[in-house]
C-alpha cells in the first residue's frame, strides 16, 4: 500500500480532490494485493499438489506449473486451477495414489470447488470467443450456484457496454441489450465502476435501483455481476442470472469470484480490439474524407460465421461525422454502428444499408429530425440519408438541409395542403409565373403554360366571366385588391375557386405587377350546399312533424278525454292519471276507460298500443272503442280480447301490438272479474298490505293468430284499493321489473289516504321526474260504506 503526504490547499481547507485521489490509488492497490493473494494461494497449492505427486523441491514445483502453462498456451493461474482439479478422484484409485491424493485434498479448503474449478479451466482451453465463454460457463459453473443464463459485457471505449456473450436467453433479448449507453441503474456498470460485484438478491428492492434485464424481470429472481479484472482494470462484467430466488450464499460467492479469476486470462485472449484499420488503402480514403465537407462515413459489413451483417465497422468519417454520444470525426474511427447509434438496428438506415449490400443501389432515405452541433450551437435539424456502395464498403452520407431549403418545402406543403396556389404577372412586360399547383387548381396541363391575367375570364363559366372581368379590370387599372369567387369547368366536374390578389405600383402609383393566389374551394363548397340543403330539409320535416304533433294531439284529447275529478261507477270512486313521456309528435297510446255498464256493472280496461304518433293514436282509438262495444253487447272478457287481437292482426297499414287489461265489477257479490293480454297485474291494496293479483293466461295482442285467454276473480271489499296501470309505471331501462314492481307497492302503502286527489302527489314522488315512457293509472277504491 502506497500513499503520500499532503500539503494544505491555499484556503486552509483540505485538499479534497487530492484525498479523493489518494483514496483511490489505495483502493486500487488493496484490490490488487487481495487478487494476489488469491492468486498465490491457489500457486502455493498447486505447487504442494505437484510436489505431493513427483517428490520435487517447491522451486522445481513452480518451474513444473510454468513450462506446462507455456506449452499448453494458458495461464499460470488456468494451469494451478487445471492441476488441482485433476486431483479430486472421479473413480477408484491405486492404493499406492490413495495416501498422496488424499493428502493433497485435504489441503485446500473445499475439494468439490477446486474439482469443479479444475473442470472449469480444462474447458476453457477449447473456447474461442466470448460467446463460447458464456455457454462454457452455464454448463460448467456448480450445481449449488443454479445458474439460468449468463450474459457478458465488455466496456466499450465511449463509456457504454456492448454484450458480447450470452447464454440461457434468447436472441430477441440479447439484441436489445446488445448496445448499452452509459446511463445511471445498470448493475453492471456500477460493478465495473467500483470494482465490486453487486449481488441482487431481493427483486422488489433491487427493482427501484436498478433496470432489471428481462421480459418481465420476474423471469430471473437474482443476480450477481462480478467485475473481471484484466490488465490492472474492470473491463469485463460477468452476469449470473438465476430464477430461484434468495441470497448467494458465501461459498457460492466466492467460488464465482474465483470464476472470474479464472476467466481473466482467457478473456485477455480475445478481447474485442476497438482500434482502425490500418490498411494503407483505408488510411488514404480517410485522409480524403477528411478534406470532404458534410457528414459521411464509410462503413464495412461485420458478418457472422453463417454470413448475416450483424453490424458494421467505421473505417472512415468525416469531420462534421457524429453518433448519438456526441463523438464526431476521428473519435469514430474502429467504432461499430451499433455502438453510434445504439437504437438503429430494424430502422429504415439499417434496413437501406441491407438492401445496398444486396442489391448495390444507392438508397435515399425520408428526411427525419436530429439534434446535432452546427457551428457550436446544438440545434434540431432536418437531414437525409445517402447510401452509395464502394466496393464491399458503403458510403453513407448525411444531408443536412438549410433554412431556404425548408422554407420552400413548407411552402410547397402548405399550397398542397390548402390546394392553392401563387402566381404573378407582370403587367409591363407580360411575364407570368405560376406554381405547379396553380396548374392542378385550373386543371390545366403544364406544357400549355400559363395565361395572363385578363384571360381568366375565358376559363370561368359563361355565368361568372362579365363578374370576374370587372373585378379584374379594377385590379389592373385602379389597384383595387380583388378577392372574387368563380366557377370553372374542370374534368371532374364544375370546381369551385377564387383568386386573391393585389398589385405592386411604381413611384407614380402605376400597377406595374399584381401577385395573389388562386385556391380550389369545391371541397369546401359542396359541404356548404349539403348544409343548407340538409337545413332546408331539417325545416321541412319540423314543419311537417309540427303538423302531425298538432293533429296527434288533438285526435288524442278528443279520443281520450281525461276527467278533471274521481268519478262513480256502480259504487266505486273512480280516479285516473295519464302522464305522456314527452310533449311534440310521441303522442303515446297508452289507454284506459272506466264506464258504467247498462245493467249497473263497471267496466275498466287500461290498454298500451306499441309505439308512438298517429299509428299509435289511430290503434288506440280502434281498440278503445272496440273494447267498449263488446263488452257492452255481452261479449266475455276473453272473448272480447280474442276478437281485438283478430282486428289487430288484419288492420291494413297499421298493424301493430297491445297489451291490455279488462275488469268487470259487478255490486252483487262485490266480484271482479278479470282478463289480460301481455300486462302487468293489478296492485292489490288491503288492510295496508299490498299484493299483486296472480294473473291469468294471455298473451301479447296482435303476436299470434291463436292466442288463449284466461279470466280470474276477486272479491273486493271495504277500504280496498285497486290500481291498474301501463308498464311506464314500473319499467325503467338499467334494473329489473321486480324492483319495479317493489317500488310501486311502497308508493302506494307510503302515500295511502282515502282524500281524493291523492293519486298525483304519489305519482310525482314515485317518478321522481324520470318519465321514460307514458303512464296511465286507473285508481279504483271501495268506500266503507258500500257494504
Amino acid at each position: 500500500m502506497t500513499s503520500e503526504p499532503t500539503g494544505p490547499a491555499e484556503s486552509g481547507a483540505p485538499d479534497t480532490v487530492a484525498l479523493a485521489r489518494i483514496v483511490a490509488r489505495q483502493r486500487a492497490e488493496m484490490d490488487r494485493l487481495r487478487d494476489q493473494a488469491a492468486t498465490s494461494a491457489v500457486l502455493e497449492r498447486a505447487k504442494g499438489a505437484v510436489m505431493a505427486l513427483t517428490g520435487c523441491s517447491p522451486d522445481a514445483a513452480g518451474e513444473e506449473l510454468s513450462q506446462r502453462a507455456k506449452t499448453a498456451h494458458h495461464t499460470l493461474l488456468e494451469e494451478c486451477w487445471i492441476t488441482l482439479g485433476g486431483l479430486a478422484p472421479s473413480a477408484p484409485t491405486a492404493a499406492a495414489d490413495a495416501p498422496e491424493r488424499d493428502a493433497v485434498v485435504h489441503t485446500l479448503r473445499d475439494p468439490d470447488d477446486a474439482h469443479d474449478l479444475g473442470r472449469l479451466g480444462r474447458a476453457l482451453v477449447r473456447i474461442g470467443t466470448p460467446q463460447d465463454l458464456a455457454r462454457c460457463l452455464l454448463e460448467h459453473l456448480t450445481p449449488s450456484t443454479e445458474p439460468d443464463a449468463v450474459m457478458i459485457f465488455a466496456r466499450l471505449p465511449a463509456g457504454g457496454l456492448e454484450l458480447v456473450g450470452h447464454a440461457g436467453i434468447d436472441d430477441t433479448l440479447a439484441a436489445q441489450w446488445r448496445q448499452v449507453p452509459p446511463l445511471s441503474g445498470i448493475a453492471a456498470f456500477d460493478a465495473l465502476r467500483d470494482g465490486q460485484p453487486r449481488w441482487l438478491e431481493d427483486i422488489e428492492t433491487d427493482r427501484e435501483r436498478y433496470l432489471l434485464i428481462g421480459d418481465p424481470p420476474e423471469r430471473w429472481l437474482s443476480r450477481a455481476w462480478i467485475p473481471v479484472v484484466t490488465k490492472d482494470r474492470a473491463d469485463v462484467c460477468i452476469g449470473v442470472l438465476r430464477a430461484r430466488g434468495g441470497r448467494f450464499t458465501p461459498a457460492v460467492r466466492e467460488h464465482l469470484l474465483a470464476v472470474a479469476r479464472l476467466c481473466a486470462g482467457r478473456l485477455r485472449s480475445f478481447a474485442p480490439r476497438r482500434e482502425p484499420s490500418t490498411d494503407a488503402a483505408v488510411d488514404a480514403v480517410q485522409t480524403v474524407f477528411d478534406a470532404l465537407p458534410g457528414s459521411t462515413m464509410l462503413l464495412t459489413p461485420l458478418r457472422t460465421p453463417s454470413g448475416e451483417v450483424e453490424d458494421y465497422r467505421i473505417e472512415a468519417a468525416t469531420e462534421e461525422a457524429f453518433d448519438a454520444l456526441g463523438r464526431t470525426g476521428r473519435d469514430l474511427l474502429g467504432l461499430r454502428l451499433l455502438e453510434c447509434f445504439p437504437t438503429l438496428a430494424g430502422e429504415p438506415l439499417w434496413e437501406g444499408c441491407r438492401h445496398t449490400l444486396a442489391t448495390g443501389e444507392t438508397y435515399e432515405g425520408e428526411p427525419f429530425a436530429q439534434q446535432a452541433v452546427v457551428e457550436g450551437v446544438a440545434e434540431l435539424s432536418t437531414y437525409s440519408v445517402r447510401i452509395t456502395p464502394l466496393g464491399g464498403a458503403l458510403a453513407v452520407s448525411w444531408l443536412r438541409h438549410d433554412s431556404s431549403d425548408r422554407q420552400e418545402q413548407r411552402l410547397a406543403d402548405v399550397q398542397r395542403l390548402g390546394n392553392l396556389g401563387w402566381a404573378n404577372w407582370n403587367l409591363i412586360t407580360h411575364d407570368v409565373s405560376w406554381s405547379s399547383q396553380v396548374y392542378t387548381v385550373l386543371d390545366r396541363d403544364p406544357a400549355a403554360g400559363p395565361v395572363r391575367l385578363t384571360a381568366l375570364r375565358d376559363l370561368a363559366v359563361p355565368e361568372d366571366a362579365p363578374a370576374l372581368t370587372h373585378a379584374v379590370g379594377e385590379l389592373v387599372r385602379r389597384g383595387r385588391p380583388c378577392s372574387m369567387p368563380f366557377r370553372i369547368r374542370a374534368t371532374d366536374g364544375i370546381r369551385h375557386l377564387r383568386i386573391v390578389a393585389e398589385t405592386v405600383t411604381d413611384v407614380h402609383g402605376t400597377p406595374i405587377e399584381v401577385h395573389g393566389f388562386l385556391q380550389d374551394l369545391t371541397a369546401q363548397r359542396s359541404a356548404e350546399l349539403a348544409l343548407m340543403e340538409s337545413e332546408q330539409a331539417i325545416v321541412t320535416q319540423h314543419d311537417v312533424l309540427r303538423a302531425e304533433r298538432s293533429l296527434a294531439a288533438r285526435l288524442q284529447h278528443a279520443l281520450l278525454p281525461l276527467p278533471t275529478r274521481p268519478v262513480q261507477a256502480a259504487g266505486l270512486q273512480v280516479e285516473v292519471a295519464y302522464l305522456p313521456a314527452q310533449s311534440g309528435i310521441h303522442v303515446g297510446g297508452d289507454w284506459f276507460s272506466a264506464i258504467e255498464l247498462p245493467n249497473g256493472d263497471a267496466l275498466f280496461v287500461v290498454g298500451d298500443v306499441a309505439g308512438h304518433g298517429i299509428d299509435a293514436v289511430a290503434n288506440m282509438a280502434q281498440l278503445r272503442f272496440t273494447a267498449k262495444g263488446m263488452v257492452i253487447t255481452g261479449s266475455s272478457l276473453t272473448g272480447a280480447l280474442a276478437r281485438l287481437n283478430t282486428l289487430l292482426l288484419h288492420s291494413r297499414g297499421t298493424h301493430g301490438t297491445a297489451t291490455m287489461v279488462l275488469a268487470r265489477y259487478s255490486p252483487d257479490g262485490h266480484r271482479l272479474v278479470w282478463a289480460q293480454a301481455g300486462h302487468p297485474p293489478p296492485l292489490l291494496l288491503r288492510d295496508g298490505e299490498p299484493r299483486y293479483l296472480d294473473r291469468p293466461g294471455g298473451m301479447l295482442l296482435g303476436a299470434s293468430s291463436a292466442p288463449h285467454f284466461q279470466e280470474a276473480e276477486c272479491v273486493l271489499e271495504p277500504g280496498d284499493r285497486l290500481l291498474l296501470y301501463t308498464d311506464g309505471l314500473v319499467e325503467r331501462p338499467s334494473e329489473g321489473i321486480d324492483r319495479g314492481f317493489k317500488r310501486l307497492a311502497d308508493a302506494v302503502v307510503t302515500h295511502h289516504s282515502d282524500a281524493p286527489g291523492s293519486l298525483g302527489p304519489m305519482l310525482a314522488d314515485l317518478l321522481e321526474g324520470d318519465l321514460r315512457d307514458d303512464v296511465c293509472v286507473v285508481d279504483i277504491r271501495v268506500p266503507f260504506a258500500d257494504l
